[in-house]
């Protein structure tokens, strides 16, 4: 038999969908994983927050990661062990890495207006939003450092896929924070997206009265100094939980179709079915997309092939281009001679 309180749960994102995947789990009783690490779980129940382990067994089988909604019992000596793992609506994950958080309503896209403004960078973030089958929306955060708004919201509509929303936050000021109140409802699970020094911490300390570390940006190029090392689960005033991270890198090779659908719809037109978009003729991509919209597109269709390579593959091919540089070396030697 499986114990839970609905009530209680349903204000830390219980739902009908997790629910049903209830009927094949075993007995215990039902906890939502709040912060995981290598030797600690933090469990909670709707009500309180207890520590736990994970059966070796259930981490050879499955990686945990905040936001998972687990079975767990204690034994006879009172210590609380996860043995179920329930198959989440929707997880953030790494190619290179365990997964990072799971079950997200929403993905909040922290970008500051300062020097972590980087349009490549969105669309890197949009790209895992949308592997992840998670409603993006993008929150460009210290207006009060920018001295352009205009042209960097301009910038960015540009662009931004069709119906992709975006929100002017100023994380230190009460009165702009509640442009977020929308997804901030009962039970509502956010998940925060940015590069170190964002403002993702600050956005947390606001919204759920964290006490989270954040740190100052350095002088060269506004990047953050990596305050936030864990992923943690906090719960706000208005009943929705927020799962800060440090950050995500690495793509799927599902990232690229929603995040650069322009590209996608217009290749549908080239002269040539395996037309990458370089120079090729009777090419429909080009000239109708930024440049460096494509260049970024291009580079990160390199990095989902690198991710899909196995090890031996990569050494593969690193060979294959020392030889290639060997011989173009030799070739202009004996041109020189």
């Amino acid at each position: 038999m499986i114990d839970f309180d609905y009530e209680a749960l349903r204000s830390i994102g219980l739902n009908n969908t997790i629910i049903s995947r209830l009927a094949e789990a075993p007995a215990g009783r039902l906890y939502r994983i709040t912060e995981y690490q290598r030797d600690r779980i933090s469990l909670h129940d709707g009500v309180a927050e207890i520590h736990a382990r994970a059966l070796p067994r259930l981490l050879a089988e499955t990686p945990l990661c905040v936001g998972d909604w687990v079975i767990a019992q204690a034994n006879s000596l009172n210590e609380v062990w996860v043995n179920h793992r329930l198959s989440p609506m929707n997880q953030f994950s790494r190619a290179d890495s365990p997964p990072i958080a799971s079950n997200i309503d929403t993905a909040l896209l922290v970008m500051g207006l300062d020097g972590d403004f980087n349009l490549r960078r969105i669309e890197r973030y949009l790209a895992l939003a949308a592997a992840a089958e998670v409603t993006p929306l993008i929150v460009l955060s210290k207006p009060d450092l920018c001295a352009d708004i205009d042209g960097r919201v301009a910038a960015l509509t540009e662009r931004l896929p069709p119906r992709t929303q975006f929100l002017l936050v100023n994380g230190t000021n009460a009165e702009s924070i509640t442009q977020l109140d929308p997804w901030l409802g009962p039970g509502q699970t956010i998940c925060l997206l940015g590069s170190s020094g964002a403002g993702k911490s600050t956005l947390t300390n606001a919204l759920a009265g964290a006490t989270q570390e954040t740190g100052g940006v350095r002088r060269t190029d506004h990047r953050g100094r990596h305050t936030t090392t864990t992923r943690s689960m906090h719960f706000c005033p208005s009943g929705a939980c927020i799962i800060d991270t440090p950050g995500l890198r690495s793509l799927s090779p599902e990232s690229l179709s929603s995040a650069f659908d322009d590209i996608e719809s217009l290749a549908a037109g080239c002269q040539f079915r395996d037309c990458r978009h370089e120079g090729e003729p009777g090419c429909a991509v080009l000239g109708h997309v930024d440049p460096d919209r494509l260049h970024n597109f291009h580079k990160l269709q390199r990095e989902v092939r690198r991710n899909q390579q196995t090890a031996l593959e990569r050494i593969a091919e690193r060979q294959k281009w020392k030889s290639l540089m060997k011989s173009a070396a030799a070739r202009s030697r004996q041109k020189r001679s």
